[in-house]
This record gives C-alpha cells, structure tokens and sequence, in this order.
C-alpha cells in the first residue's frame, strides 16, 4: 500500500470520526456535509503535498 494510499485512508476516517461526533451533537446534517468536503479537499492537496516525489533534474553545466 503506498504512502499516498496510507494518508488518504487515515484522513477518511477522520473525517468519519469528526462527522459522527458533529451528528451526536445535533449538528445540521447539511453543515457536517459542507465540512466534510471542504476537509476532504485538504486532505487530498495535503496528501498529494505530502507524498509527492520530488522532481530530479541534471544539474545544468
């Protein structure tokens, strides 16, 4: 399993957790949505930021 695979799945169930949490408190379930998209979102750019491989060029000469 890769990292990137690893990082995604550990930022699921967070959201999961928080969105749950948000549901026990009474929370509009259309405001748990907006949150967990908008988490999901930088969970991704975070994965993707994270995992990334940085790019090996030649040095010029």
């Amino acid at each position: 399993m890769s990292s990137f695979t690893i990082y995604v799945v550990g930022f699921i169930i967070l959201i999961a957790g928080l969105a749950y949490g948000a549901a026990m408190l009474g929370v509009p379930a259309q405001w748990i949505a907006v949150v967990a998209i908008a988490m999901s979102g930088l969970g991704l750019i975070s994965a993707v930021s994270q995992t990334r491989k940085k790019d090996e060029t030649e040095a010029s000469q």
